[in-house]
């Protein structure tokens, strides 16, 4: 292509992306960091000078999207151990998955992991100054409902990407602000781990912030674990003091380096991408299995208990073996007489 040709092209293309959104904008210039027209002409060579597919390839990741997956699935990098490791905070209880975008958590879930071993991961090893190959993970359970099991398909998608591709990246997992709901499951799935694994997690009392004390400074802590009473439904995952949030500082880099990537990969926009889930390991599916049977038992307790008080409220004087389970119903201590009742 001649030199006039080419400047036309470049001069066309700058113009289309004059036109664009402010986000996409903003996207642009902190792809070029100062050089606009190298950076137009290395989208033109890309796509063989075709302008219009030029142009297709800058919203590689829009922010409107990325950011409804930050506010769904909520993570984040609140700091690191004293001896190195990235401490990544994930809100299990409160995040609201959207089970249309299943790919993209997955794919969200696999920028971040790539995002820990390409850059944190190297950097602090080079910090140090030994390898450093694994991170520290606090999952906060503030908020786990049975509805969850809604999500399970999304959540052992992510465990199956963990365990096929990121093995062994997770050196200790500590959970914090567990209610019934988990304790009830984590004591019939704990038999079924393996040893190894049953090893890394670590069940830790309230918010965990002594225990968490003891391997990070304070300012490493997640915010849900800063002090008791402290939880993820006190923090907006848009407040940017929450390492959840679009807006903290891990989330802005991740997001700028996941935008440099698509373009140097030559990828073109999200929405056109698709992860396929992997199929999960047999045992790992054992184990979903238990889990959906207990919140199933669960929610038939839950529900006994409340129709149950429902009914005494009301002065009736049906037993508890009418609502509950033989196991439930044999705690239940023998109704009281109301002033209705003996009337």
């Amino acid at each position: 292509m001649g030199a006039a040709a080419c400047d036309a092209a470049v001069e066309e293309l700058a113009r289309l992306l004059d036109q664009v959104d402010a986000p996409l904008k903003e996207t642009f210039q902190n792809v070029h960091q100062g050089y606009p027209t190298e950076t137009l002409l290395r989208f033109l060579k890309a796509r063989e000078w075709h302008v219009s597919k030029a142009r297709d390839m800058t919203p590689i990741i829009p922010a409107d999207l990325y950011r409804s997956i930050r506010d769904t699935h909520l993570v984040g990098l609140s700091g690191y151990s004293k001896e190195g490791r990235p401490v990544f905070a994930i809100g299990v209880g409160l995040s609201t998955y959207d089970n249309t975008l299943a790919h993209y958590y997955v794919q969200s879930h696999i920028q971040i992991n790539e995002y820990r071993d390409r850059i944190i991961l190297p950097t602090v090893s080079k910090k140090f100054g030994r390898p450093i190959s694994t991170c520290i993970k606090v999952l906060d359970m503030t908020g786990l409902k049975l509805s969850a099991l809604n999500h399970m398909k999304i959540l052992t998608a992510i465990s199956t990407v963990d365990d096929l591709n990121y093995p062994e990246k997770t050196e200790t997992y500590y959970i914090v602000n567990a209610p019934y709901i988990f304790s009830a499951c984590w004591k019939v799935v704990k038999p079924l781990l393996q040893e190894r694994t049953r090893k890394k997690i670590h069940v830790l009392h309230g918010c965990g912030r002594d225990e968490l004390l003891k391997i990070m400074d304070h300012s490493s802590l997640p915010h849900f674990c800063q002090q008791e009473g402290s939880r993820s439904s006190k923090h907006s995952p848009k407040d940017i003091d929450s390492c959840f949030s679009f807006d903290h500082p891990f989330h802005q880099e991740l997001y700028h380096y996941i935008e440099e990537q698509g373009l140097n990969q030559e990828h073109i926009k999200q929405e056109s991408l698709h992860v396929n889930i992997p199929e999960q390991d047999p045992e790992d599916a054992k184990i979903v299995q238990v889990i959906e049977a207990e919140f199933h038992k669960l929610g038939v307790q839950q529900n006994a208990l409340w129709q149950l008080l429902q009914h005494r409220l009301t002065g009736g004087e049906a037993p508890a073996s009418r609502y509950l389970p033989a196991s439930v119903s044999k705690r239940m201590p023998a109704p009281t007489p109301t002033a209705r009742s003996m009337v």
